[in-house]
């Protein structure tokens, strides 16, 4: 059947009867239209059909030609009841009001029935077609349907442990965070990201992201005469469309990127080594893993704690007898003395006592979420029974600061140089909507779903134009069910007719509250260092985390299958949802290592964004010091890394000024190469390395692919020919992975290592020139004092070009921090060739040949 004809809505419960034909659409009238914008009600073209919900009767349409590479499509109720994003919560950017001719994108609207086309104005190509479908809008459901190319190159639509390009056959990713043991693949995950990037070859890329953090389905197939198409089955919410023009894979990062806010910049010292376990059992051995490494000759540059160190599993305490505060502080303090770092773990749930004081002092301040009768909600956690923080609540970035403030006090409490954020998806231990949270399991307050009238749950008094969601809906059960591997929606979290302070409910809101709580821990971080970039990290994500924080994936396990999915997993976050600083834990946290994957692991994360070792509780230690190989391979790999900082640390400065990929697929790179669309088990790390790991258990060989181009083995500099076709290396070392320069780039690298990130910084600077077949190269170098959030003038922006005879650095900005460079490298056919450099580089110079 055609898609024009007819087609069935599917949820996962499986298809339904209802068809096109019982749906009767839209119809668009008091159709206005400015050089930049086009406005237009669309009223519901029969009788309602209330499939999963009411019908909404009357919507609005909004269109914005925003800039010239980006277009805003908009269709909300009329009365301004459906629930939108606020944004105070994921501020949007502002229209340019560029005219329609200037624009790369074109809106075109068919008013009986309602549809749209989005196209690339040069060269013509339809992007997003809804033509020959229904626009579904109800109080519980939306659905919208694009037609797409055959076969197409879909990528992003997070947080998921699938291939990097998606499936198109019969494939669903359903966006509803949730607590996510071993990372399932075809599975929700932590987080919730609604864009993706299409790519064309040589018609370019484009992406489409859609700002709703309502749960949905997203189902890419084929109709049954096999026409590709992309829909959206969404729990309510409004539709809000960015269409991004590109054309290159890069300009759609960057413009995504200044949909959902640039990514922060990083500290110098995050891209070091760190360790962490899940089950330490008490302050001494944290000290004795600090010196293990130091008397391997591992490189250290940060410890984390878990949540071994609190007192009962509780926020802003430590345990007296495991982990004393005494001890701890001299523990961070040693580690700073040696120009180390210390991380913390803050849970959200907050412990139901009221012997425990930031539980009382934020109960006095009204910040806890409320049940539907209005009480505060109780579930569990690590502390036992425990409530949450409202985000919403005026009050609550003050509490929550206040408490930071209290015990991270470096004259009295812990000097942590960061905060990391888990369980904050909400992960609830509650399994149901019968759970008894009450520590004495007294039955009497037990709060289930048969003790909440259906017909209330939503409490509040609506108002129109608030936008905080329509009243009279099942909160617990909607009749579309979305595909959550934790089944319902009020599974193993926070229970969606739970409400806001605001006025919203948990319903709506649920995919925000990660994205909400990194954004109050940084802001509570900046009052404890003001002059300095807070560090966060965390496990939950929405739409424009990046901006405010780092992540990881979870609840990986020590597997080769996790081991490929920490790759696809990278490019997914760096180069599709602004998100760079991003990495899994190193060797994996569930389950055994082993000796050998762990040396691999190693080496694969010296070259990605974070680098953390990290293990459960259950699971074995696996400090890189307890094997010869993963040691071998640690100080191999981090010594690489290290003398790369800066060359990764310009790339995050680019990310966080332009939204430019830190980390960058190959099809980034090589647009028009059909063999790179798909490949996910390599990537660049910047631009310039290419990086192709051994992928199979016991393997000491790997076949990887070589663009059209001209590389150099990272490792010995050797000239190597790419012919657009797979090559294979063979006798490949458990402590040994494959990198090559890519032709045309020059790095620059510190003259060695250190032991710390902050050694490293005081060693001078040598280029490695890797020139194309051009005979040119180029590079760039960022410098500034590591950790200023404004670093004034106090930096040096480098240009490096090789013409083929003569080095020459000039500065677009300022030389106003200082950078010694050495010498340079330059690879050539028949080896390296060595140039003095011109030391202190206080303006521009030029080296080489002449």
């Amino acid at each position: 059947m055609k898609i024009s004809s007819v087609f069935l809505l599917a949820s996962a419960s499986g298809a339904l009867s209802a068809s096109i034909y019982d749906y009767p659409g839209y119809t668009a009238t008091n159709v206005v239209e400015t050089s930049s914008r086009l406005t237009a009600d669309l009223t519901l073209a029969g009788e309602a059909c209330n499939i999963y919900g009411t019908d909404i009767k009357d919507l609005k349409l909004l269109v914005e030609y925003q800039t010239d590479s980006r277009l805003h499509v908009k269709i909300y109720d009329a009365d301004l009841q459906v629930y939108q994003v606020s944004e105070s919560v994921l501020p949007r950017p502002p229209s340019q009001n560029v005219d329609k001719p200037d624009s790369k994108l074109s809106f075109t609207l068919t008013a009986d029935p309602f549809s749209f086309f989005v196209a690339r104005t040069d060269p013509d190509e339809i992007l997003f077609n809804t033509n020959g479908t229904q626009l579904i809008f109800e109080s519980q459901y939306v659905n919208i349907r694009t037609s797409l190319p055959d076969d197409p190159n879909l990528y992003g639509l997070g947080e998921h442990s699938d291939s990097f390009r998606l499936s198109t056959d019969n494939y669903k990713r359903t966006l509803w965070n949730a607590e996510s043991p071993f990372i399932p693949e075809n599975s929700n995950l932590y987080g919730s990201h609604p864009n993706y990037l299409e790519h064309r070859g040589e018609a370019g890329s484009h992406g489409v992201a859609l700002l709703s953090s309502n749960g949905m389905d997203i189902n890419i197939n084929k109709t049954d005469s096999g026409e590709q198409y992309l829909e959206y089955n969404i729990l309510g919410g409004v539709i809000d469309l960015y269409f991004l023009a590109g054309p290159t894979p890069t300009d759609v990062s960057k413009q995504y990127a200044d949909v959902v806010g640039l990514p922060a910049m990083m500290s110098y010292w995050t891209f070091g080594f760190q360790q962490c376990k899940y089950g330490w059992p008490d302050i001494e051995t944290e000290a004795a893993v600090v010196a293990n490494y130091s008397a391997a000759n591992i490189p250290l540059e940060a410890m984390w704690a878990d949540i071994d160190y609190m007192d009962k599993r509780q926020d802003f305490t430590t345990d007296p007898e495991l982990y004393p505060l005494d001890k701890m502080r001299d523990l961070v303090g040693e580690l700073h003395k040696n120009g180390q770092k210390y991380v913390m773990m803050l849970d959200p749930g907050i412990h139901y006592r009221d012997d425990y004081v930031p539980y009382t002092r934020g109960k006095a301040a009204n910040v806890f979420i409320k049940a539907a009768d209005e009480s505060l909600y109780r579930g569990e956690q690590w502390a036992g029974e425990v409530v949450w923080p409202d985000w919403f609540a005026p009050g609550t970035q003050d509490w929550w600061t206040d408490e930071i403030k209290r015990f991270f006090d470096p004259e009295t409490g812990l000097d942590i140089d960061g905060a990391w954020n888990d369980m904050n998806e909400v992960s609830n231990f509650c399994a149901d909507t019968n759970c008894d949270p009450s520590e004495d399991s007294d039955r009497s307050s037990k709060r289930s779903l048969a003790s909440v009238p259906q017909t209330q749950y939503t409490k509040r008094d609506t108002t129109a134009g608030d936008m905080k969601g329509l009243p009279d809906r099942d909160l617990f059960s909607p009749k579309y069910r979305i595909d959550n591997h934790q089944g319902d929606i009020s599974i193993r979290t926070l229970y969606t007719n739970n409400t806001n302070s605001d006025g919203s409910v948990q319903y709506d809101t649920h995919n925000l509250h990660g994205l909400m709580m990194i954004t109050a821990t940084r802001a509570a971080l900046l009052t404890r260092r003001p002059q300095s970039r807070p560090f966060v990290l965390t496990r939950s994500t929405f739409a424009g985390a990046g901006s405010k924080a780092a992540h990881w994936f979870g609840d990986n396990e020590s597997s080769w299958a996790h081991y490929r999915a920490t790759i696809t997993q990278m490019l997914s976050f760096a180069a599709v949802h602004a998100m760079p600083m991003v990495g899994s834990d190193v060797c994996g946290f569930n389950g055994k290592a082993e000796e050998k994957m762990c040396a691999r692991w190693t080496l694969l994360g010296a070259f990605q964004p974070f680098y953390r070792n990290h293990a459960d509780i259950s699971a074995p230690n696996q400090e890189l010091y307890l094997w010869d190989l993963t040691t071998q391979a640690a100080r191999k790999a981090i010594d690489a890394r290290y003398r790369l900082l800066d060359y990764i640390y310009t790339a995050m400065y680019r990310a966080s000024q332009t939204g430019a990929p830190l980390v960058n697929p190959l099809f980034f790179l090589y647009p028009n190469d059909k063999e790179t669309f798909g490949i996910d088990l390599q990537w660049f790390y910047g631009d310039a390395l290419l990086v192709s790991p051994v992928t199979e258990e016991n393997a000491t060989s790997v076949t990887f692919y070589l663009p059209d181009d001209v590389f150099y083995d990272f490792w010995t500099y050797e000239k190597v020919e790419g012919k657009g076709a797979t090559i294979t290396m063979n006798n490949i070392s458990y402590t040994d992975i494959p990198v090559h320069i890519r032709g045309g780039t020059i790095l620059p690298m510190r003259s060695a290592s250190g032991n710390t990130t902050a050694q490293v910084r005081e060693n001078n600077f040598t280029l490695v020139v890797a020139p194309g077949r051009d005979g040119k190269a180029s590079g760039t170098l960022y410098v500034d004092d590591g950790d200023s959030l404004d670093v004034g003038d106090k930096f040096s922006d480098i240009m490096f070009e090789w013409d083929g005879d003569e080095l020459t650095a000039t500065s677009g900005s300022s030389f106003g921090y200082e950078v010694v460079v050495d010498g340079a490298t330059v690879l050539t056919a028949d080896g390296p060739i060595e140039y003095k450099g011109p030391g202190v580089v206080k303006e521009g110079f030029k080296i080489g040949k002449s």
